[in-house]
C-alpha cells in the first residue's frame, strides 16, 4: 500500500527536534521559523513536556469518556485560569476543524438555525462543515457546499448588519488573525462593530483561535487585544505542541445534556497530559509575554530590510509581503539557510510562526539567513 498524495512535501526527512531546531537524517540543523504551521509552541522536545507524556504512557495511554479521566479536569482548570476564561465551559477534540465543527453545531443547537456568516479569505478546517465557511474552492466538495452559509468582506460591516437584521443567521465567524490568507488582521474597528452588532441582533459569535491563540501573539488570544467577547473559541495547534488535541471554549450560557457532543479520542490521557503540560511551561517561562517582547523585536529587525514592502500581524505571527513571489525565497530558505518558514494564499507574503521561546539570537540568525537569501535571490536577476 501506498500514501494518498495529497501533500505538497519538502525533499527533507526530519529526524528530530531540539528547542528551535530541527535536524534530518543526514545531521543538517535548521532553525525552526515555522513550526508545523503553528503547532511548536513550547519548541521542540521540552524535557518536561517529554517527561510528562512518558510518565502518563508508563501508567495508562487511553481509555473511553465513559470513567471519569482526572486529567481532563486539570486541563480545564489551568486553561481557564491562564486564558481569562475562567467561567467557560470546555470540550475536548483532536483537531481545529473538529473544534470548528463542534462549536458550529452548538450555535446552531442553541439557536435553531443554520446560516453561518464567515469572511474572504478564511480558514476554518478541510471536514464537510469547516470546509463550507473556508474561503478556497481546491478543498471544499459539492457536499461541502450544501451547508448554508454566506461569506462577506470584514470592511462590509453595514452588509453584515443587513443580514443580521433577517433574524436568520445562526453565527458568525472568524478567524483572531486569518493565517492561511497571508495574516490578516480584522483590526480593532472591525471587532469593535461586530461585538456590538451580535448584542444588537442577538446572534452568537465563534472566535477561531486555532492559529491565533495559545499566547502566539502576545496575549493567549488575539482578540484580547480588542472590545469583544466570543460566545465560543476554538482551539488546537499550539495547544499540545505536536499531540493532536483541541477544543473548545464555551459560554456558560450553552447549557449541555448527554450525548450532546462526544469524541472517542478527545480528552484522552495522553493529550491531556501534553496539554496540562504545555499550560505549565508557558506560565512557568512567561512565554506569552516572550512572544510579545520577541515578536516587537522581530518586527523592528524585519523593518531594517528594505525588500520587505509590509509586514502583518502581532507578536509571533507574522507575514512578510514582498513585491515579488516568495515561493523560490522560500525555497532558498530552507535549502540553502538551513531555516523553515511557509508559505501563504497570497504568492506575495512569507508567513513566520516561530515557537514562543524564541530568543533575540535565533531573531538574529534569521535576520541574517534572510538577507542571505535575499542577496542570493538578487544574484539570480
Amino acid at each position: 500500500m501506498k500514501l494518498f498524495n495529497v501533500y505538497s512535501i519538502e525533499n527533507i526527512e526530519i529526524d528530530r527536534g531540539k528547542g528551535m531546531y530541527v535536524f534530518d537524517k543526514n545531521g543538517e540543523k535548521y532553525l525552526d521559523f515555522y513550526g508545523g504551521h503553528a503547532v511548536i509552541s513550547i519548541g521542540h522536545t521540552n524535557s518536561y513536556y517529554v517527561y510528562s507524556i512518558k510518565k502518563q504512557l508508563n501508567k495508562i495511554s487511553y481509555y473511553s469518556n465513559s470513567i471519569i479521566i482526572n486529567q481532563q479536569h486539570k486541563l480545564a482548570s489551568l486553561l481557564g485560569e491562564i486564558s481569562g476564561y475562567k467561567n467557560y465551559f470546555l470540550f475536548i477534540c483532536n483537531s481545529g476543524t473538529e473544534s470548528n465543527e463542534n462549536a458550529l453545531k452548538i450555535a446552531s443547537i442553541y439557536t435553531g438555525k443554520r446560516k453561518i456568516i464567515f469572511f474572504k479569505g478564511s480558514f476554518h478546517g478541510r471536514t464537510s462543515g469547516s470546509a463550507s465557511i473556508t474561503d478556497n474552492y481546491k478543498i471544499t466538495s459539492s457536499f461541502d457546499i450544501q451547508h448554508n452559509t454566506i461569506k462577506i468582506n470584514y470592511k462590509d460591516i453595514d452588509i453584515l448588519e443587513k443580514y443580521l437584521k433577517n433574524g436568520d443567521i445562526c453565527a458568525i465567524i472568524t478567524e483572531g488573525i486569518q493565517g492561511i490568507s497571508g495574516i490578516i488582521d480584522p483590526g480593532y474597528s472591525f471587532f469593535s462593530s461586530v461585538n456590538k452588532l451580535c448584542k444588537k441582533y442577538n446572534t452568537l459569535l465563534i472566535l477561531d483561535e486555532v492559529q491565533s491563540g495559545y499566547g502566539r501573539t502576545g496575549k493567549f488570544f488575539s482578540h484580547q487585544y480588542y472590545p469583544v467577547t466570543p460566545d465560543l473559541i476554538t482551539i488546537a495547534k499550539g495547544m499540545g505542541n505536536g499531540y493532536p488535541i483541541g477544543g473548545v471554549l464555551i459560554n456558560p450560557k450553552f447549557k449541555s445534556y448527554n450525548g450532546m457532543l462526544g469524541s472517542t479520542f478527545g480528552g484522552n490521557y495522553l493529550s491531556c497530559v501534553s496539554g496540562v503540560s504545555v499550560l505549565k511551561i508557558i506560565k512557568k517561562e512567561n512565554l506569552i509575554e516572550n512572544a510579545k517582547i520577541m515578536g516587537n523585536l522581530l518586527f523592528k529587525k524585519l523593518c531594517l530590510i528594505p525588500n520587505i514592502k509590509r509586514i502583518r500581524g502581532k507578536g509571533l505571527m507574522l507575514g512578510l509581503e514582498f513585491n515579488f513571489h516568495v515561493k523560490q525565497l522560500k525555497s532558498i530558505l530552507i535549502h540553502k539557510e538551513k531555516v523553515f518558514v511557509g508559505l501563504s494564499n497570497n504568492p506575495y507574503v512569507l508567513r513566520l510562526l516561530p515557537p514562543l521561546i524564541i530568543k533575540e539570537k535565533h531573531i538574529e540568525l534569521f535576520s541574517k539567513k534572510l538577507k542571505n537569501a535575499l542577496s542570493y535571490i538578487d544574484k539570480l536577476k
